[in-house]
C-alpha cells in the first residue's frame, strides 16, 4: 500500500498539533459538535445503559458482556453521537454510537455538526496527543476528571467532509487489520496459558513417571495421585499457623520503609508492579515482615486464590490485611513446589467449588488451612521443579513474543491514527475495499 504525500503543511497554533495540511482548517471542539445534556433517570428508561466499563481503552470499541445497571441519572445519546470519557481520560474511552442508549454521566455526549464526520471525530479524539492534553487538565486526585469547559476549547483539525470520510474509512480498514492480528496473538497467549496450567497440574499432582502406580487421593477434585506420595492438609505443611496481614492504609511512598504488599501490586506473572509501591512504618510492619519463600494467599473479592511467593530480592516487605501468609515447613516441602501447586487447575477447582456455595467471595485462613495438597518426596519435588523450569521457560518465551507483537501493533494503531487525522499521510487516493469506502 502506497501513501501519497504531496501536501503543503502549516504550523498549528497548538504545539501538540504540530503541523497540518494547509488545505485543512482548525476549529474549537465546541464549535464542531454540540454537547448533549438530555438527562433522565436510568431506572425510568428502556434504553441500554452504557458505562465507561463498556468501552475498550484506545480502540473505540464497545465491549461485549453483561449490561450493568444504574439507578442514577444518565445522558441520552443517539446513533452517530460520540461519547468521550471525562473520568480518568488517560484511559482513552471514546465510542461512536451505533445505537441509541443512555450514557453514564462520566461520559460527554458529543453530537457532530454537519461539518464533522462522527467517525473522523472518534479517531481524532483517540490520538495520544489529544488524550495527553485532556489528561493534563484534570482535577481531583483519586477520581481525576476533565471538564467540558477545557475540552470544548481545544482545537480539532477538519479537512473537507469528503476527506474526513475517506480518512475514517481508511482507518476502519487499517485498524480492522491490526485488531485481527492482535486477536490472533491474544488467542495464542490464551492457549499457551492453558498449556502452562495443564503442564503444572499434570506434574505437580501425578509426577514425571507416566508408569507410576496411582492411588485414590480421597478427594474428587484431586483425583488419583502416585502411590508413594502423601496428601496432607495445608495446615500440616507449615510449622506456623496461617497469618492475616496488617489492616493499614497504604498511604506512604517511602523507599526507606518496608514495602507494603497488597494483592493489587501482584502482576499476572508473579512479580510486583513498581508503580504501585507503597510502604508502612517499621514498627507497624514488624509483626508482618516476610521471609524468603513465604507465600501470600488472597482471601477476599475477585482475587480469591491469587498467590504471590516472596523473594528477599524484593527488599524488606510486609503484607496487607486481605492477604494470608503461608510459611512452608521446608523439611516437608519446597516453597516453590507449594507455589506451583497453587497454579494448578485442581487447586482452582477447589477454590471455585467452595465459593459457589457461599454468597460472599471470601476464603478464610481456616478454609485455606484445610486444602489438601500433594506431597511427593523432597527429591521428586526438586526433579519436578527442574522439569517445569525448562518447559515453562519455553512457554513463557513464546507468550512474551506474542505480547511484544501486541504492544507494537497497539503502538502502530495509535501512530497510524495520528498520522491520518493530522494529515501526515494523504489517504485520498489509497484503495480501500468497497464495503469500507
Amino acid at each position: 500500500m502506497r501513501y501519497i504525500s504531496h501536501q503543503k503543511y502549516i504550523d498549528a497554533d497548538e504545539a501538540w498539533l504540530d503541523k497540518y495540511p494547509d488545505s485543512w482548517s482548525t476549529r474549537k471542539l465546541k464549535f464542531s459538535v454540540r454537547l448533549i445534556n438530555e438527562k433522565i433517570e436510568a431506572k425510568d428508561s428502556a434504553l441500554e445503559y452504557m458505562g465507561l466499563e463498556h468501552i475498550e481503552s484506545w480502540t473505540g470499541k464497545k465491549l461485549s458482556g453483561g449490561q450493568s445497571e444504574s439507578d442514577g441519572v444518565g445522558n441520552v445519546f443517539e446513533i452517530d453521537d460520540v461519547l468521550f470519557g471525562k473520568l480518568r481520560p488517560y484511559l482513552a474511552k471514546v465510542y461512536k454510537a451505533e445505537e441509541e442508549g443512555l450514557a453514564t454521566s462520566e461520559a460527554l455526549v458529543l453530537r457532530p455538526e454537519e461539518i464533522t464526520n462522527p467517525d473522523f471525530l472518534k479517531y481524532f479524539l483517540l490520538t495520544p496527543s489529544f488524550i495527553d492534553v485532556v489528561d493534563g487538565s484534570t482535577y481531583g486526585a483519586k477520581m481525576p476528571r476533565a471538564s467540558w469547559d477545557f475540552i470544548g476549547e481545544l482545537p480539532v483539525l477538519l479537512p473537507g467532509l469528503e476527506e474526513q470520510q475517506k480518512i475514517a474509512a481508511f482507518l476502519d480498514y487499517k485498524t480492522q487489520q491490526i485488531d485481527q492480528l492482535i486477536e490472533k496473538k491474544k488467542s495464542l497467549i490464551e492457549k499457551l496459558e492453558e498449556k502452562r496450567i495443564a503442564v503444572i497440574t499434570q506434574t505437580v499432582t501425578k509426577g514425571l513417571d507416566k508408569n507410576v502406580k496411582l492411588k485414590p487421593s480421597g478427594v474428587d477434585w484431586l483425583g488419583d495421585v502416585p502411590e508413594h506420595w502423601g496428601v496432607r492438609r495445608l495446615k500440616f505443611l507449615s510449622n506456623e499457623s496461617l497469618q492475616y496481614g496488617a489492616n493499614e492504609a497504604a498511604e506512604m511512598d517511602d523507599r526507606d520503609q518496608p514495602r507494603f504488599i497488597r494483592i493489587t501490586d501482584v502482576k499476572s506473572d508473579g512479580t510486583l508492579h513498581e508503580e504501585t509501591f507503597r510502604s508502612i512504618p517499621e514498627d507497624i510492619a514488624a509483626p508482618f515482615i516476610l521471609v524468603g519463600g513465604d507465600i501470600l494467599l488472597a482471601r477476599s473479592g475477585a482475587t480469591v486464590g491469587k498467590t504471590f511467593i516472596y523473594s528477599e530480592g524484593w527488599g524488606v516487605a510486609a503484607y496487607a490485611g486481605y492477604l494470608i501468609r503461608f510459611r512452608v515447613d521446608l523439611d516437608i516441602m519446597s516453597a516453590d513446589f507449594a507455589y506451583q501447586f497453587f497454579q494448578t487447575s485442581v487447586f482452582w477447582a477447589n477454590i471455585n467449588s467452595t465459593l459457589i456455595q457461599s454468597t460472599i467471595q471470601n476464603f478464610s485462613a481456616e478454609k485455606y488451612a484445610n486444602i489438601l495438597m500433594t506431597v511427593p518426596p523432597k527429591r521428586e519435588q526438586v526433579e519436578i521443579l527442574r522439569y517445569l523450569k525448562g518447559v515453562l521457560s519455553k512457554v513463557d518465551r513464546m507468550a512474551n513474543k506474542a505480547k511484544n507483537v501486541i504492544e507494537k501493533m497497539e503502538e502502530y494503531r495509535s501512530a497510524i491514527i495520528t498520522s491520518a487525522v493530522t494529515g501526515k499521510i494523504d489517504v485520498r487516493e489509497v484503495a480501500i475495499p468497497r464495503e469500507l469506502n
